[in-house]
């Protein structure tokens, strides 16, 4: 039953593979990205995505969301008292909007399209990741990311980025909560969406909830090690293999 669930479909784009082998590779990502957020404020969904989506993009973005939502809880436990409640209060709101787009975009393309989607949006979160330029925390600037984030959240599992954009300039501790909050919420949002449409089955609930520990740990290994590690080089490098994934992926959907 075990070997069923995780068993890579005829849509993986590397073909058929053990499942104990899909599950290691899966695990290494999403450790290695829960360890590398916990670090520099980003990193999970944008290592995990272009992986899972390479092994088996049927599971995106269902899976993914699943695993995910486990990290900002930790982050909250350790941060919530940081929170800019007003900041949820506007961008929350605009996520619903993206967020039914998105299933409207999952449920019409096809599993080889969906994961050249998903290399197309984490492109587009790396560039809105390195585009150092000033965006203020108004009403405007929530709004739009809330709406961006929804869209690319359920789309893709990768929302990260535009409200990280807008707290860039913030403190830190202040942005570790608030996007752990708003990613909280936003992720039962979008799970609630998907499952509405139909785009969740036992599969996926089964391949995010085995993940879910490799979160944990990944959070505690980052936790620990983030006092040895530059962040801005280890930024650099993470950015460096998203890039080459998310460029593989569009590659595969052109010419697989």
């Amino acid at each position: 039953m075990f070997a069923d669930l995780l068993t890579p479909t005829d849509h993986a784009l590397f073909g058929q593979i053990d499942p104990w082998v899909f599950l290691l590779v899966a695990a290494v990502a999403v450790l290695a990205g829960a360890a590398v957020q916990s670090m520099v404020g980003l990193g999970l969904g944008l290592v995990a995505a272009p992986v899972i989506s390479f092994l088996d993009p049927t599971l995106m973005p269902g899976s993914l969301l699943i695993t995910v939502i486990v990290l900002p809880v930790l982050t909250l436990v350790q941060d919530r008292s940081h929170i800019d409640w007003r900041g949820l209060v506007w961008g929350l709101p605009a996520r619903v909007p993206g967020t039914v787009l998105a299933v409207w975009v999952v449920a019409v393309l096809e599993p080889r399209m969906l994961a050249g989607f998903v290399g197309v949006m984490v492109l587009l979160a790396v560039i809105l990741t390195v585009w150092a330029f000033k965006v203020r925390v108004t009403p405007v600037s929530l709004v739009t990311a809330g709406l961006v984030s929804g869209f690319a959240g359920t789309a893709t599992s990768v929302g990260g980025p535009p409200m990280a954009l807008v707290y860039q300039n913030e403190p830190p501790e202040r942005v570790r909560a608030t996007l752990a909050a708003f990613f909280l919420c936003g992720g039962l949002i979008s799970l609630v969406a998907l499952g509405a449409g139909g785009q969740i089955d036992t599969r996926t609930v089964a391949a995010g909830i085995v993940a879910i520990p490799f979160v944990g740990l990944g959070f505690f290994l980052g936790n620990r090690v983030r006092r040895w590690v530059d962040p801005a080089r280890l930024r650099i490098g993470l950015l460096t293999v998203v890039t080459l994934s998310a460029l593989g992926l569009l590659a595969q959907a052109v010419f697989g």
